[in-house]
């Protein structure tokens, strides 16, 4: 009797673990999602995208990679997608693609992205920043030991992460007072002694118009992106910003 309570307890598991894959799939199901990347080749922008293409292609997404902002004035595709996954830092970007951009967004198109790949991109263009929620605009010490607080722990895409310590470089950003904070970090003061004890967001959700816009400073190097903590809160946010 134990024997066949313990086998049916490890199908109904399984079917179940089945069920959550199945459903997370059912998310991205016929969604078309755009990457576009590029930019200061230091933030591997080949990498990230080819890897945020993979994942999403294994959750049944079709997705478009392209090289150019040029895209974003490409009235066909930008008509059909639901989602903008954007690795760009330190660009330019031509003011009828910002706009172009900015008007899918707001009509509903959600808009994601990580570390200086959408917080810092096209510097001169404070209405992407607008959109975006915040910019980048220093990391004191360069690469060093920081935590990450979970500011939101109900918050589907932070749920059962709790805070981690990571080697990289801590974003100092200003920021959106507008924002749904669902990380951040803690500045110590030991690169610059006046921002000692300074809270900064590192991961945030918003709205812009109708459409769902998703960030996280995360994601400097390809070992940042493979840790656990930083790829969860990633493809959560995408999840999250996809749907409209």
């Amino acid at each position: 009797m134990k024997k066949k309570t313990f086998l049916l307890y490890i199908l109904i598991m399984s079917i179940s673990v089945s069920s959550k894959g199945q459903e997370k799939k059912l998310a991205f199901e016929g969604k078309k999602i755009l990457i576009v990347y590029g930019g200061w080749q230091g933030h591997k922008p080949d990498f990230f995208a080819k890897k945020i293409a993979g994942w999403l292609e294994n959750q049944n997404a079709s997705v478009t990679l392209s090289e150019s902002t040029e895209i974003y004035t490409n009235t066909i595709i930008m008509d059909g997608i639901d989602l903008i996954i954007q690795h760009i830092t330190m660009g330019k970007i031509k003011p009828n693609e910002s706009k172009a951009l900015q008007k899918a967004i707001s009509k509903g198109v959600g808009l994601a992205g990580c570390h200086g790949g959408l917080g810092d991109s096209f510097r001169e263009d404070t209405e992407f920043q607008y959109m975006v929620g915040g910019q980048f605009v220093k990391h004191p010490g360069g690469q060093v030991n920081y935590t990450v607080n979970i500011t939101d722990p109900n918050n589907p895409i932070t749920k059962e992460i709790a805070d981690f310590s990571i080697f990289s470089e801590q974003y100092y950003m200003h920021v959106d007072p507008n924002l749904n904070i669902l990380a951040s970090t803690q500045f110590s003061g030991d690169h610059d002694n006046w921002i000692e004890g300074v809270i900064v967001p590192v991961a945030w959700t918003k709205r812009y118009g109708k459409g769902r816009v998703f960030y996280s400073s995360l994601g400097h190097s390809a070992d940042v992106l493979e840790k656990d903590e930083v790829w969860t809160l990633m493809t959560r946010g995408i999840s999250w910003a996809v749907q409209n």
